[in-house]
């Protein structure tokens, strides 16, 4: 009984602190915006109605319930990538001005978010 006790303590005590640290850090979508409105990135899209290129919605609807969502959109921002836009023409993609991985990624998830 005395050795039972302390391994039970411990185990309830690390999976009390395993449901305290999120999985996923929240999304800061005020820097999310901030991002993309200093990279003028609303000229292009908006978060529910199309533009030049798609809405975020469009975007975030596009890589629902894929896993390589997040890193397509990091790649999107961060290398050019010639792109189709709804009106049939092609250029490429404007490059977000950040070399902040964090900084993306909340981007990326913020999109997909919406």
């Amino acid at each position: 009984m005395k050795i039972k006790t302390p391994l039970w303590a411990a185990g309830t005590l690390l999976f009390a602190l395993a449901g305290m640290s999120p999985a996923h850090a929240a999304i800061d979508a005020a820097q999310a915006q901030a991002l993309m409105k200093s990279n003028k990135c609303e000229k292009c899209h908006a978060v529910d109605k199309d533009k030049t290129g798609p809405a975020l919605k469009k975007i975030a609807a596009k890589y629902k319930g894929k896993a390589e969502g997040e890193a397509n959109i990091i790649k999107n921002i961060t290398t050019g990538p010639k792109i189709k836009n709804d009106d049939g023409t092609e250029e490429e993609h404007k490059i977000i001005k950040s070399k902040d991985q964090a900084e993306l990624k909340n981007l990326a998830q913020w999109i997909l978010s919406q």
